[in-house]
């Protein structure tokens, strides 16, 4: 597995070599390391619109709508014909994040969700699939008939991305194909709010049957919120939700407005330490923030500036590593908060992905300090059962720079993982 942080020593731990990628890997390898992610496997269709364009199929502006099959075919059909179609990915939160995962840590990810049975050359489940990176592990995929779900990114011209959603069989996944033997031995459970939208649904059985798996193995959840009608439809679920299953939370702020009715983001972040572990919030232009938890008696002081918002020298703490608040004897709220690397892409055309880039750095870095316990228990690293490898300020500036690549690329996805000497830093710091 490679080693998530600092570019300049490339790794902290073995790498192993890179070759042939075994059909069917054996899970209970000593160092098998691995995340698992339930999704509903959908294409991303990206296309440049009008406002008029959203206005004429009832789209809220930087939302997104779950609409009737013959729409979103009419919709396709009218992209189709005026060429505004700018390219067809395989998509997903969630499946973009395990991509990027297995992109950043070159280890394997488990995919749960519903596919075609029934596969054809050039469909878009095979394209889904080729797409894909080859250490995403789709063994456990529940085959059905049907076809793959779409996702329509409707971009306008003030760049504004919203969304229009076909389900086709995305939430046809059953509880019965959630292997708890995988669940159990995973680094992380990762879920996303879209799957927990209809609670009649199989999708939302599958994700509550794999929280409750995680829950009784001690497996971090991961959730990835989706956007902020959806959140704000229903705050108390998933309040709720939180409170009983999640470790770490992913969200923009938008999104944590809806949870917490609080505008400013480091006060949001305080208020949902209450009811979870850790905290990544992107912030946009503005960069991001992760906010966690740590025992006092780790705490680590912050050698850089330290800063004051609205909560009084916040980064005080940031060289600390995150820990889950049942773990910690005394526990301390610690927040970290980055600029945009380099200031950002000097054109940012497109936002899609930003976020599961930055949340599968992260992701990273906690199956890195699982890898890692599990190689070397005996190292310092592991005085207490932390949650990173690395302090929250480390990850945060991992986070950052794998969101910049897919900002850089336009493109939800990462095309190839980072590089091992960075371009923007001077020789002198190679050196040392």
């Amino acid at each position: 597995m490679k080693f998530p942080g600092k570019r300049k020593t490339k790794h902290y731990f073995p790498v192993s070599e890179s070759g042939r990628i075994p059909f069917a890997p054996d899970f209970s390898d000593r160092g098998s390391v691995y995340i698992v992610g339930i999704d509903q496997l959908i294409v991303d269709i990206e296309a440049n619109v009008p406002n008029e364009f959203l206005e004429k199929y009832k789209i809220q502006k930087g939302e997104s709508a779950v609409l009737e099959d013959k729409i979103i075919e009419e919709i396709y059909r009218e992209l189709k014909e005026s060429d505004a179609i700018e390219g067809e990915f395989a998509g997903g939160a969630i499946g973009n994040t395990l991509h990027n995962y297995s992109v950043l840590s070159d280890s394997r990810s488990v995919a749960l969700g519903a596919i075609s049975k029934n596969i054809s050359v050039g469909d878009y489940a095979f394209k889904y699939i080729c797409t894909t990176n080859s250490f995403v592990d789709f063994s456990y995929l529940k085959p059905v008939e049907g076809a793959m779900g779409r996702a329509f990114c409707l971009l306008t011209p003030d760049r504004e991305r919203s969304f229009a959603i076909g389900k086709g069989i995305m939430n046809e996944l059953t509880p019965d194909f959630i292997p708890e033997d995988i669940v159990k031995g995973a680094a992380a459970l990762l879920v996303s709010a879209y799957s927990l939208r209809d609670e009649s649904s199989s999708m939302y059985k599958s994700n509550i049957a794999a929280c409750e798996y995680a829950k009784k193995h001690n497996v971090p959840v991961v959730l990835s919120l989706g956007t902020s009608t959806l959140i704000s439809s229903r705050p108390e679920f998933f309040n709720q939700f939180i409170k009983d299953y999640v470790s770490v939370l992913a969200m923009n702020e938008d999104e944590a407005f809806a949870l917490t009715s609080i505008k400013d983001p480091l006060l949001s972040c305080e208020k949902l330490l209450d009811s979870c572990d850790m905290i990544l919030m992107t912030v946009g232009p503005r960069g991001l923030y992760i906010a966690a938890h740590i025992d006092d008696q780790y705490k680590r002081e912050t050698k850089d500036f330290i800063h004051s918002k609205s909560i009084a020298e916040y980064n005080k703490f940031e060289y600390s590593r995150a820990m889950k608040r049942k773990d910690c004897k005394i526990p301390l709220k610690i927040y970290s908060h980055i600029n945009p690397y380099m200031g950002g892409p000097g054109v940012i055309k497109n936002t899609n992905g930003a976020g599961d880039a930055a949340l599968s750095a992260l992701l990273h870095d906690m199956s890195s300090n699982v890898y890692h316990r599990q190689v070397t228990p005996n190292s310092p690293k592991h005085v207490a059962p932390f949650l990173t490898y690395s302090s929250i300020h480390q990850v945060s500036k991992y986070c950052n720079r794998a969101s910049f690549e897919v900002l850089k690329q336009n493109s939800p996805r990462l095309i190839k993982g980072l590089p091992a000497r960075e371009e923007s830093l001077e020789d002198a710091y190679w050196d040392t």
